[in-house]
């Protein structure tokens, strides 16, 4: 063991000592899981019949890691997952920065701020709002890494199999949606013309809109339409709309300005009559095509579908700390989400205030429990800023000679 682990080691001892894991419903009937500093491989298959047992293992191995299954066992400690006699599984939502585009190049507290606010549209636009959990019924927690899970245990999703849960994923995701179903055409006779071989019926196409009292996907691309719409009618460059929606980039300058002009003179009238019949019908298959291809992304929701779908999936444990951060895996409430800083709250107390000597790997600014600190070489940092400086690879235990500091770096 280096001695940046040996550091993590002692840390997560005094943490252990003083605090300890919040035990999830019938724990009993949950399967739990730990990772080791010592050790490269998950310790799998255990169960515990009281709370200071599981204490008390915590205490004395002392994990980096530690997890407990969503899912519920007659026996959870059978070593082969057939014998376990599976009974049911939490509904979770797992998002984690590393979906982020740009990930690489952002500090960690912009990972974090990027996924609580994705983490809260999640809540509310789909778990509350379209699926119709209620609030006490998500039970969100800081993963105590980068990221956020939600879990739902409400009785009637707790035996849905893969494949029901794949579909909440595609939902969310907005994976299949059919543009035809949000935008049905509508076909309205306009006349009858006399032809060689008898009489023809003209027909009009025209887009509909989803009425104001729509729900789920139709009520989200409705309000995005109106966006979209808004957009038109405020902005009179057609290069900005190209940048904002790429999907008419082939599109000439004049008919985007024709659109414009059009939805100018429609914009009172089109949401009051719901339908696309004032609009020429370039223009309406230029407002469905953004709404395909740039916008219906932009309202979906992010999901992790291998956590969703996976009804033994093992996860983080409340009130643990985390390997690779030394923060708390911290439950909150919706309302505690919106302005959650874990650099700030997620910092467990037993870590001390005493200066501890860290070699920085390469300079950072960090702002951690109230203290802001710029970092650079060798220098000495708060014991709390130090688990979570070397947790986080940023940092190495102790003074490191120049050729070690090069051995680290490359």
């Amino acid at each position: 063991m280096d001695s940046n682990s040996r550091f993590m080691l002692k840390a997560f001892k005094k943490y252990y000592r003083t605090d300890g894991p919040i035990m999830p419903d019938r724990f009993a009937r949950r399967e739990f899981g730990f990772m080791f500093f010592d050790k490269n491989f998950v310790q799998r298959h255990l169960s515990f019949s009281a709370p200071d047992e599981l204490r008390r293992y915590m205490q004395g191995n002392i994990p980096a890691h530690s997890y407990y299954s969503t899912s519920y066992y007659r026996r959870p400690n059978a070593p082969v997952m057939d014998d376990k006699e599976w009974l049911g599984a939490e509904l979770i939502f797992d998002l984690d920065a590393d979906h982020l585009d740009g990930a690489k190049e952002m500090t960690y507290a912009q990972m974090v701020l990027q996924i609580r606010e994705e983490m809260k549209h999640l809540v509310d636009s789909f778990l509350m709002d379209d699926l119709g959990f209620s609030e006490d019924q998500i039970h969100i927690t800081f993963s105590g890494g980068r990221g956020y899970h939600a879990h739902v245990r409400t009785p009637d999703i707790m035996e849905l199999g893969t494949h029901e849960r794949r579909e909440l994923v595609d939902y969310i995701t907005c994976s299949g949606l059919n543009i035809d179903w949000v935008f049905p055409v509508n076909r309205v006779p306009t006349s009858r013309v006399a032809t060689g071989s008898g009489m023809r019926t003209n027909v009009a196409k025209d887009r509909l809109i989803p009425p104001a009292d729509s729900g789920g996907w139709r009520k989200r691309m409705r309000v995005g339409l109106m966006d979209v719409v808004n957009d038109f009618c405020d902005t009179e460059d057609a290069k900005l709309l190209k940048r904002e929606y790429p999907s008419i980039k082939g599109s000439d300058s004049k008919s985007i300005y024709k659109a414009r002009d059009e939805l100018v003179r429609a914009r009172g009238v089109l949401f009051e009559k719901n339908n696309m019949a004032m609009l020429s019908t370039s223009t309406q298959n230029m407002l469905v095509k953004i709404m395909k291809e740039d916008v219906a992304y932009r309202l979906s929701g992010e999901v992790d579908e291998p956590v969703t779908a996976d009804i033994k999936r093992l996860i983080r444990l409340p009130g643990s700390v985390h390997g690779k951060s030394g923060l708390r895996v911290t439950p909150i409430t919706r309302q505690e989400l919106t302005d959650f800083d874990p650099l700030q709250m997620a910092v467990p107390d037993a870590y001390s205030d005493d200066p501890v000597k860290v070699t920085m790997r390469r300079p950072a600014d960090l702002d951690i429990k109230g203290e802001r600190l710029s970092l650079k070489g060798e220098t000495e940092v708060p014991e709390f800023a130090a688990v979570f400086l070397i947790g986080r690879k940023m940092a190495d235990f102790g003074y490191l000679s120049e050729e070690s500091q090069k051995q680290k770096l490359f």
